[in-house]
């Protein structure tokens, strides 16, 4: 009986995570929800001062499935950052689908070239083939293997350093990114390698971008 208990429990728990991997995002519904992103992430050029100074992500044009995955992954801690950790937290699994779908489809933007744009000097390009980014990120680092995966190509230099950077971090309760493979990477370089990787991944045609909204709703 209590083994029969413990696998219908298990199988709820599966059900459970099935069900929120397949939610189906609403995009408008995910513009009536963005009052909490638009103060950072709707202002071109904005920047953050944790934990150092850069400017934040552009969203817009993002793979959904990858923002749904950072989303969560700041809603478990895996991801540690104090303000988004308090937006994550107050997000259902369908607001996070909801706002994913929105910022996949807001503002339009020219495809990436197939193949980067721009080729890196031969230093950088030995560093990139170090760290096989584009086994997972795309020829252009626009077309990830996985959808969960994100588009870096154009993003902030500035950004991406600090969120590769990140991933060394261990055994801080506020700062850091647990991802096991993504740390098994970044380990291997220093961070004057990791700075060289996204000012060459900043400079290439971008897929996402930031759209100017007005901060009265």
């Amino acid at each position: 009986m209590k083994i029969a208990l413990s696998l219908l429990l298990s199988m709820c728990g599966l059900l459970s995570t099935a069900l929120a991997q397949e939610l189906t995002g609403d995009a408008a519904a995910g513009a009536r929800i963005n009052a909490q992103c638009i103060g950072c992430h709707g202002i071109p050029g904005y920047q953050s001062s944790f934990p150092e100074v850069h400017k934040v992500p552009m969203i817009s044009g993002q793979n959904a499935k990858y923002i749904v995955a950072a989303l969560n992954a700041y809603k478990k801690g895996e991801r540690k950052h104090p303000t988004m950790g308090a937006v994550a937290a107050s997000l259902s699994e369908q607001d996070m689908a909801d706002l994913a779908a929105y910022y996949a489809t807001h503002g339009a933007s020219t495809p990436a070239p197939e193949t980067a744009a721009v080729q890196p000097t031969p230093e950088v390009a030995a560093l990139l083939a170090k760290g096989a980014c584009v086994s997972c990120h795309g020829a252009n680092f626009s077309k990830p293997i996985d959808g969960s995966y994100p588009k870096i190509a154009g993003q902030h230099a500035d950004y991406l350093y600090v969120a590769l950077k990140s991933y060394k971090i261990e055994n801080s309760r506020v700062v850091g990114r647990g991802n096991a493979i993504m740390a098994g990477q970044v380990k291997q370089f220093s961070n004057a390698d990791l700075k060289a990787m996204a000012k060459y991944i900043g400079s290439l045609p971008s897929e996402v971008h930031t759209v100017a909204q007005s901060k009265f709703r």
